[in-house]
Order: C-alpha cells, then sequence, then structure tokens
C-alpha cells in the first residue's frame, strides 16, 4: 500500500499513464471533452480509457485531500 501513498510514484503515473499518449492532446483531456459534449457514441471501451487514464489523478487528489486534512 505503499505504493498508492508515495506522490513521487504516484505524479510520476499522471504524467506517463495519465497523460499519454500526449499528441495531438492528452488521451484523457479528449475523453473529458467527449464526455462533457454529451457522450453520444462512448463504447464501454471508451468508458474503461477514462477509468484507465483517470485513476492516477484519483490517486492524486486523494493524497493532496489527505495532506491537507492532517494539517
Amino acid at each position: 500500500m505503499d505504493i498508492i501513498n508515495n506522490w513521487k510514484i504516484v505524479l510520476l503515473l499522471c504524467l506517463t499513464l495519465g497523460l499519454a499518449p500526449y499528441f495531438p492532446e492528452p488521451h484523457i483531456l479528449g475523453k473529458v471533452k467527449w464526455i462533457l459534449g454529451g457522450a453520444t457514441g462512448m463504447k464501454p471501451m471508451d468508458w474503461f480509457d477514462v477509468v484507465l487514464h483517470g485513476f492516477p489523478f484519483v490517486l492524486l487528489i486523494r493524497i493532496l485531500v489527505i495532506k491537507v486534512l492532517k494539517k
């Protein structure tokens, strides 16, 4: 469980898995735009992509909330 609580590893996951592929735009941003546009035509694989690429950011937000609440 130390891996998901290590902010350095989680940040590395965000920069690699979370944003990959980088060009022409990060994959997760394209998916978020698609969802905000109504998610028309999204298939189960697209939703899996959102979960896969979004999970590192969820872990990062979790770590930030824990650090803020400890203070």
